[in-house]
């Protein structure tokens, strides 16, 4: 009954493995971008383009937050495959139910933090005045439904580690569905503005969460706990946090270095806001499939570790990147012919559509490293090396920053600058995490007893 809910990626094709593991996140990635993405539609279009600017720029104080908290569930999930790659399902349970206590914990401490610091920490990045409530209201609202995503990434995390990359799609998909028709409702039937865009999203992802817990513990033995895989483990919490902290600080660290060209990208005014926000949309779309690899190639790592067949994991990258290169060539040549069309999806101001089309072909040339990103760092993750964790968010912050003080000084630039920033980021911070790889160190980490 186990196998029929989880995948033991030590033994077959690694490509095949990799291909059906990665299918099920990449729709369910991509739904979860869909929605996403048509909160910017219908802000955009009938709500405006400051209201757009508004709930855009506020992205990366969100996944700031959300970061803090999904590192834990990270930490979790490279423990469990792990222990799976051991053949050791007791201490599976043993882990999903400390986690429990990290999860609730963090969820609650940072929504209610973020709620109450939003309104300072916009005001520090030189967010206009045209769009600053619209951007308050937005962050709080989404804020409040923190501990919902928490919880949804929790459980996904989990199900992936054991192999079940099917079930998250499932209540993501509904997810995806009920927000759109939120969408709808709130914004156009009750005229609530950005309020209701992000109404729609939190209820969306509380029934997702909602949704998948109760499935998983009805339908997988492995989360059918006993009052004794509740019982609090000092062992198994340390290894949690010493995990969960620095995927944490990777994820917030990423965050910030968004924030601080957000706080760059402010001073060009609404228009280079509103046209930042339109290509992120669709860089966030672009990355589903790198994202969808990645963590495929963590659960892989993480599993063939725990079996220590460390020359399957080789492999497993090989053909990964071979995967990257592919799909980079064919998204950058759909960027050059048809970026001006998927801009005009979000807005349809026309000098706004004139900025994002010629962002998204600068920014397509380096779609190679961005993905090398995703399938090196995934790897480091798998192995549980939570020291490159913290390194490569720290590249990214000094890439963003560093770039952001350079770029902006050559008159000749201009707000282009902001998109080469991105670029140059994704190069230095690629290169980092291949030569992490290639230095070896992920061979001899050896987290579970």
């Amino acid at each position: 009954m186990t196998k029929q809910y989880v995948c033991d990626m030590t033994e077959g094709n690694e490509t095949a493995l990799l291909l059906k593991f990665t299918l099920p996140m990449l729709i369910g990635n991509v739904f979860q971008q869909f929605y996403n993405m048509v909160d910017s539609i219908i802000v955009g279009n009938y709500v405006g383009k400051n209201a757009l600017a508004a709930v855009g720029m506020t992205g990366s104080l969100n996944f700031f937050y959300f970061a803090l908290c999904n590192g834990f569930a990270t930490g979790t999930g490279v423990l469990i495959s792990q222990y799976f790659g051991m053949k050791r399902p007791g201490r599976i349970k043993d882990v999903i139910g400390n986690a429990v206590y990290l999860l609730f914990g963090m969820g609650l401490v940072v929504s209610v933090l973020s709620i109450l610091l939003s309104g300072k920490i916009l005001t520090l990045l030189n967010t206009p005045d045209a769009i600053f409530e619209d951007a308050l209201l937005y962050t709080r609202i989404c804020c409040g439904g923190i501990l919902c995503v928490v919880l949804y990434n929790g459980i996904s995390a989990m199900l992936r580690a054991l192999g079940d990359s099917k079930t998250p799609l499932i209540f993501l998909i509904i997810a995806s569905i009920i927000n759109v028709i939120g969408d709808l409702v709130f914004v156009l039937y009750f005229n609530l503005g950005v309020a209701g865009v992000a109404i729609a999203t939190i209820l969306a992802q509380a029934l997702s969460a909602i949704g998948c817990i109760i499935y998983a513990v009805l339908k997988n033995p492995y989360f059918r706990l006993e009052r004794s895989n509740f019982k609090p483990e000092r062992k198994l919490l340390v290894r949690c946090l010493s995990l969960g902290i620095p995927f944490g600080a990777q994820g917030s660290l990423i965050a910030v270095s968004c924030i601080a060209l957000q706080s760059v990208i402010n001073r060009f005014g609404e228009d280079v806001i509103a046209a930042f926000a339109a290509t992120s949309r669709i860089e966030q779309l672009v990355q589903q499939p790198y994202n969808s690899l990645g963590m495929a190639v963590a659960t892989f790592t993480g599993q063939n570790l725990g079996a220590r067949n460390i020359e399957r994991v080789k492999t497993g990258y090989h053909r990964a990147s071979l995967l990257v290169v592919m799909f980079s060539l064919l998204m950058c040549g759909m960027m050059w012919i048809f970026g001006d069309n998927f801009v005009h999806l979000f807005v349809k101001d026309a000098d706004v559509v004139a900025i994002g089309g010629r962002a998204v072909r600068i920014t397509s040339i380096f779609y190679i490293p961005l993905g090398m990103i995703y399938i090196a760092r995934s790897l480091m993750n798998g192995a549980g090396d939570s020291v490159f964790s913290f390194i490569s968010g720290l590249v990214e912050v000094i890439g963003r920053v560093g770039f952001s003080m350079l770029l902006v000084l050559i008159p000749s630039l201009g707000y282009w600058s902001v998109w080469y920033i991105t670029s140059l980021t994704w190069l230095i911070t690629g290169i980092v995490c291949m030569a992490r790889y290639a230095q070896g160190k992920w061979k001899q980490i050896n987290l579970v007893e």
